[in-house]
């Protein structure tokens, strides 16, 4: 009995085993049932690190990243449109049912008009015969000047019509809207955009999916968010 007992010390004193990653995701998937998303958001977070390759929670992680989106929370949880579409993508790369999931799941609504998105559905800028509805598809953004200035926002819509969006934040916070309407025509990656009182624009959609136009700047489907 004497010579067991280091051996008892040694098995009470042990730490207890990591959870292991579907452990954490269930644990995640059931705060996340209860409306507990950042508690649900730490648990997916802790199944990725521990399993790369089980696509169940980066899957997870995406929706409830969308959830705390629509509840206005991107900058407190960083649920950018961008890094929703990334452990989307990587979640439907590790398990392809996961699109026919997100098809269906109103969280991923909030990228619905992304390029990433539209990836996912087999729809490429790296293709020019994608070229039109991709415009149509996405919402553009164009840079933003700051946390006081202007933010632009660009759509293409039906029958050849376009809008061009602007808001603009003076030192005050006050916020100004304008709505500039217009047409636009495609052909191959090039697009001209004429808006209402001023003269045409021929821009470019290059294969990484940056849409540009001359006196406007560079339009991607990144939304300016957090500015510091």
């Amino acid at each position: 009995m004497l010579h067991a007992l280091p051996l008892l010390v040694l098995v009470l004193t042990a730490a207890p085993p990591e959870p292991s990653a579907r452990a954490l995701n269930t644990e995640g998937f059931r705060l996340y049932r209860a409306g507990r998303y950042p508690e649900a958001l730490e648990r997916f977070q802790g199944a990725m690190k521990a399993d790369p390759a089980y696509a169940l929670p980066r899957y997870n992680l995406a929706a409830t990243l969308g959830v705390l989106r629509k509840q206005g929370k991107v900058c407190e949880y960083s649920a950018h449109r961008d890094v929703i579409v990334e452990h989307l993508t990587q979640a439907v790369r590790l398990d392809s049912r996961r699109l026919a999931r997100a098809r269906e799941d109103e969280d991923l609504d909030g990228i619905r008009d992304t390029l990433g998105w539209q990836r996912l559905l087999g729809h490429k800028p790296e293709r020019e015969a994608d070229i039109p509805a991709l415009l149509r598809a996405v919402s553009w953004y164009g840079p933003a000047a700051g946390i006081h200035g202007s933010k632009h926002s660009l759509r293409f819509l039906p029958n050849g019509r376009a809008v061009l969006w602007t808001r603009i934040v003076d030192e005050k916070g006050d916020e100004n809207h304008g709505e500039l309407p217009g047409t636009y025509t495609v052909k191959g990656r090039q697009v001209e955009l004429r808006l209402m009182d001023q003269p045409p624009r021929k821009g470019t959609l290059t294969a990484t999916g940056a849409l540009t136009f001359p006196g406007l700047g560079t339009f991607t489907d990144s939304e300016p968010e957090c500015d510091a």
